[in-house]
């Protein structure tokens, strides 16, 4: 059984906190580098939820994608919702280690588990990273599906592979058209239209797509867009990362025994659907 340090050195490998964006906070926030880790548990989001299922399930390690802190804090009194959660990992032994824009950036990467879930191959990354000779590494991904499809089939893919949720799937353009590329970022990927547009792609996935990104975006191209909620676009990426650690372990006969949560903490909880929208293409 491995300690700590052994499995975060194997994660770090896999996802170098230097190729964090510099505003980020990753890397681990709690746990005994000389603690023996048996069993490991990935989710998105390092809150009170899943940390009590790792206690329940005894997990020694929490690995999530987003942060616990991502900005600066002068105390971790348990009568704060984020001490709490603190609290609460110390006194089960439980560690903690976030993998966020250096796992968004890697080869493979959250763009290019939420690929792999709406089925789409992957051509290469949206915005490359400029330090990878390779030209795999960076942010979102550009891709095909195995056959084209048009927009409304589309949107009915994503409604069904991606986990669901209160938001369910938005989207923008004519249902008709024809998709054959799509780009595709995990998480809120509105500040890359100009790259998305530059890719000349068909439609682009992403979450947390605001009015008037999206009203301007429509204007400058027929490009379309699919807006899933953050939480589900991420998902998959721990089923992925899951997958990398048991690689690991099994190249090393460390026997680790991974889990991926499946609790929702997407923060939206109810969805009341309005009236079909009002087609205003015939107004004078």
């Amino acid at each position: 059984m491995p300690v700590l340090s052994e499995v975060i050195a194997a994660l770090d490998a896999l996802w170098p906190p230097e190729r964090a964006e510099q505003w980020d906070a990753v890397g681990t926030v709690c746990g005994d580098p000389d603690a023996h880790v048996g069993r490991v548990l990935f989710a998105v989001d390092p809150v009170q939820d899943v940390v009590d299922e790792a206690v329940k399930l005894g997990a020694d390690l929490v690995v999530t994608h987003h942060p616990l802190y991502l900005r600066g804090t002068t105390t971790v009194s348990a009568g704060t919702f984020k001490g709490r959660a603190v609290h609460t990992l110390i006194k089960n032994d439980i560690a903690l280690h976030v993998a966020h824009t250096n796992a968004d950036r890697a080869d493979p990467g959250v763009s290019d588990a939420l690929a792999g879930a709406l089925d789409l191959r992957v051509i290469g990354p949206l915005v490359p990273d400029p330090t990878d000779p390779t030209g795999r590494r960076g942010l979102g991904r550009i891709c095909e599906p195995v056959t084209p499809l048009t927009l409304a089939e589309f949107g009915e893919r994503c409604a069904a592979r991606l986990p669901a949720t209160a938001q369910g799937i938005r989207v923008a353009g004519d249902p008709r058209q024809v998709l054959r590329t799509v780009a595709v970022c995990g998480g809120s990927g509105d500040s890359l239209f100009d790259e998305v547009r530059a890719a000349g792609v068909d439609a682009y996935v992403t979450a947390d797509l605001r009015h008037h990104p999206v009203s301007e975006a429509r204007q400058h191209s027929p490009l379309a867009l699919v807006d899933a909620a953050h939480w589900a676009t991420e998902w998959p990426w721990t089923e992925q990362a899951a997958a990398q650690l048991d690689e690991i372990s099994d190249r090393h006969g460390w026997g680790l025994r991974t889990h991926v949560s499946r609790l929702v903490t997407d923060p939206w909880t109810a969805h009341a659907a309005s009236s079909a929208p009002t087609d205003h293409s015939d107004h004078q």
